[in-house]
């Protein structure tokens, strides 16, 4: 019988990935709608739409990056789950939380970022690079919670 613990620490990689996941699906959205108004009035403007539309999807990429770490940690990747108590399973759920919630919440408010940026793209073209800066300063708080995630599962003795 799976323990407690093992519960806890399979939601946390659960959490991990599907906040995130979400959040990123939700800001790719928002860009893609920005995008979509742009090239119906000018496809030549495909491209640098489409990179300013992907930026948002980065956070479901770290979601699954530690939903991945977790699950190799706690035995479900290499076919004998740990026997977790339940303040170990806690732990690792709490862990991580930082990437779910920060990635659920950066990558709706990139995507409004970088829908902002397609506007400055369609208007002015030139300014691409100046656009990207906007969402990337976004970016900078879900790969600090990324990191603490990281760092904070790979820190627990199990």
């Amino acid at each position: 019988m799976a323990s407690l613990g093992l519960f806890f620490a399979l939601l946390g990689a659960a959490a991990a990935v599907f906040l995130a996941g979400a959040g990123s699906a939700i800001g790719v959205a928002i860009a893609g709608q920005a995008a979509a108004g742009v090239v119906t009035e000018d496809p030549g403007k495909f491209a640098k739409v489409l990179i300013m539309q992907l930026l948002p999807g980065t956070q479901g990429i770290y979601g699954l990056l530690v939903g991945f770490i977790t699950l190799s940690k706690i035995g479900l990747l290499g076919g004998s789950p740990a026997n977790l108590d339940l303040a170990t399973g806690l732990m690792v759920l709490a862990a991580c939380l930082p990437i779910g919630i920060v990635g659920l919440i950066s990558g709706k408010t990139q995507g409004e970022t970088a829908a902002a940026g397609i506007g400055i793209v369609a208007k002015k073209p030139d300014q691409f690079g100046k656009a990207m800066l906007f969402p990337a300063m976004v970016e900078t708080y879900a790969i600090l919670s990324l990191l603490i995630s990281i760092l904070s599962v790979n820190a627990i003795k199990i």
